[in-house]
């Protein structure tokens, strides 16, 4: 009986680990300068380019944008930026993590409306905009959590290390931290989700309470909402970075940013 019912759990675990995988469906043109982050908006994808170091203030930063199907639209949208990161859309405002401040941009017309100073922020990540266009921001560098509302940044969490990837969901924010995935509600209670190989980078929900997490060196994980991990992928021995991924939830598509690759791939999500 014993041996019976270790088959049958295995069995079970096999089964489930199988339920999730992701196909590869194209992979952009390689001259994207260092992409870092991809958003999903409106039927087409924008995409942070650091186009030099990666925390470097040199005014090289770029927003590009491509249509859905990989075709670069126009690589250089948005251009005097300083390491462009993480992204998120209010209304017609488009959100960017940039080294110590949040740029603003107008969606129609490319142009910057606003830059939000954090202050003494040097290493700003990732963002998150929640239901009530609330803005999250992550500073890797120094381990916090800033929240913008109103356009005045505060610091909203701390003491996270090596945070960076954050996501907003109903009224829980998700946060990847150095090798913990941490969720918080209202109360700022940190609750421990999941534990990964190496700092996470990127997540999106997918539906269900699951969730696509990336790790920058080349892990996708799925996530259940139990928080099991399962890896879809794993592209380190062929040097593809994984970072802030998009996710088109009508089609079920993932978009990740390769970095150094200089390139965007989607997979569809099975």
């Amino acid at each position: 009986m014993k041996k019976l019912l270790l088959g049958l759990f295995w069995a079970i675990s096999l089964t489930a680990q199988a339920q999730h995988s992701l196909v590869k469906v194209w992979e952009s043109d390689t001259t994207l300068a260092i992409p870092e982050s991809v958003l999903y908006h409106a039927g087409g994808l924008y995409v942070a380019l650091i186009n030099g170091q990666p925390w470097d203030v040199d005014g090289k930063g770029e927003i590009g944008k491509m249509d859905k199907n990989g075709k670069i639209i126009n690589a250089t949208w948005v251009t005097g930026l300083n390491a462009p990161k993480g992204m998120g859309i209010w209304k017609q405002e488009l959100y960017v993590a940039d080294v110590s401040e949040v740029v603003v941009i107008h969606t129609s017309s490319g142009k910057i409306i606003r830059k939000i100073p954090v202050e003494g922020a040097t290493g700003l990540n990732d963002i998150t905009v929640d239901k009530n266009g609330i803005v999250y921001v992550s500073d890797s560098k120094l381990g916090n959590v800033h929240r913008i509302e109103k356009g005045k940044a505060s610091l909203y969490l701390s003491d996270l290390k090596g945070v960076n990837g954050l996501k907003a969901v109903d009224n829980e924010l998700y946060m990847l931290t150095a090798n913990v995935i941490f969720k918080a509600g209202a109360d700022k209670k940190l609750v421990s989700v999941a534990t990964t190989e190496v700092g996470g980078d990127g997540i999106e929900p997918v539906g269900q309470g699951d969730f696509v997490v990336t790790c920058w060196p080349g892990i996708i994980y799925y996530m259940d909402k139990s928080g099991q991990l399962t890896t879809m992928l794993d592209t380190r021995g062929i040097k593809y970075n994984s970072a802030d991924i998009g996710y088109n939830p009508k089609d079920r598509m993932v978009y990740v940013p390769t970095f150094f690759k200089k390139s965007v791939v989607a997979y569809k999500l099975k």
